[in-house]
């Protein structure tokens, strides 16, 4: 059997390719390469799929993050409290508005923000609160927002992991203030290229961010405030308007392949397999299971030597990084997990056969 990637975009690019090539000459011959038509009409879709009266299309999931804070007026001297099991990019926006970051601990089941320890974190600092709907999870939004409601915060979602998914039947993104999502090829919804959105229902927030991502100006020449070239390119949106109507199969595809690696490894003794909580439906951007008797690194080796790719999502939790070694606080449920965690292969057409050997190789590499 040939190398098994974490991903094969293949199937996508074979079956969309008429659709593709079509597109890309439609921009060429249109002539209108930054903030065309197919940008506009992409903010409509996506806005209409999600359910929210605003969608600007940028750059990339960071620079939504990072303008959505500055949209809503976070900056230095505020704190705003995140987990620091995720990408760097998600406390990295943080320190680009000078605001500081502030960590809470993950649950040990969603790999999520534990919310019985962010109450504990708010300070009279704390302006806003950045949950992590880490892998395709949701986070338990109905009592953030609870807890957040309280004290006046500012809730901004990361849902670079999570585009699809929902939380009580509402999509994520949708239900703080402003959700930021990531186009990176290897998302749910990926381009081919860097790309990502601010989706929001406050219309002052919507209006700042537009203004942020094209260097602080409603009107060209005429600039306000100092911003962004943070545009969303117009052939990787007409690649997303291909690519959206398709979004809740894909997901439906990951979440099959889902339901059969944990009937496959519902009995092999050392790996926890992902939860779903029932206020949520997981959209599984990673599969990613625990390797709880020491073993990941070997596994990850053993699965490498038999052409399974694996990936480990994240090695060092973001409070471990050098930048943010000085703040010295323990979180250690991070990192025990970033001690077990291992991704395996996953994404829509992911065929039955191939998850059996995968797990032959698990099975045998444990032995």
């Amino acid at each position: 059997m040939k190398k098994i990637p974490v991903l094969d975009l293949s199937y996508e690019i074979q079956e969309l390719k008429p659709q593709l090539m079509k597109a890309f000459e439609e921009v060429i011959d249109n002539g209108a390469f930054i903030m065309g038509p197919n940008v506009k009409t992409f903010e409509q879709e996506a806005a209409r799929y999600l359910g929210v009266e605003h969608a600007i299309a940028l750059n990339s999931g960071t620079d939504a993050l990072v303008i959505a804070l500055l949209a809503a007026g976070i900056g230095e001297g505020d704190e705003v409290i995140t987990t620091p099991f995720t990408f760097f990019a998600t406390a990295e926006a943080i320190s680009q508005v000078r605001a500081t970051p502030v960590f809470v601990d993950i649950e040990l089941d969603t790999y999520n923000m534990d919310l019985n320890k962010l109450e504990a974190a708010i300070t009279p600092k704390t302006k806003a609160v950045i949950p992590v709907h880490l892998f395709g999870h949701s986070v338990d939004m109905a009592r953030l927002t609870t807890i957040t409601g309280k004290h006046g915060l500012i809730v901004v979602e990361d849902v670079a992991q999570a585009f699809g998914a929902e939380f009580k039947g509402k999509k994520v993104g949708t239900i703080g203030d402003a959700g930021c999502y990531s186009f990176f090829p290897s998302k749910n919804l990926g381009a081919y290229g860097d790309g990502g959105l601010l989706a929001t229902n406050n219309s002052e927030l919507a209006e700042k961010a537009a203004m942020l991502r094209v260097h602080g100006s409603r009107k060209k020449y005429y600039n306000e405030v100092v911003g962004f070239n943070s545009r969303l390119d117009e052939i990787q949106a007409a690649i997303l308007r291909i690519k959206l109507p398709r979004i809740d199969e894909w997901n439906e595809g990951r979440r099959a392949a889902a339901t059969r690696y944990a009937e496959l490894l519902k009995d092999v003794k050392g790996i926890v397999t992902p939860t779903e909580q029932t206020y949520a439906k997981h959209v599984f951007h990673q599969y990613t299971i625990r390797v709880t008797n020491g073993k990941r690194d070997e596994l990850q080796a053993k699965l490498d030597a038999a052409g399974v790719g694996t990936m480990v999502y994240y090695p060092v939790p973001v409070h471990k990084l050098p930048i943010y070694a000085s703040l010295n606080v323990e979180m250690p449920v991070s990192e025990k997990l970033a001690e077990e965690v291992l991704s395996l292969p996953i994404w829509p057409q992911l065929e039955a056969s191939v998850q059996h050997y995968i797990v032959e190789q698990i099975i045998e590499a444990l032995q």
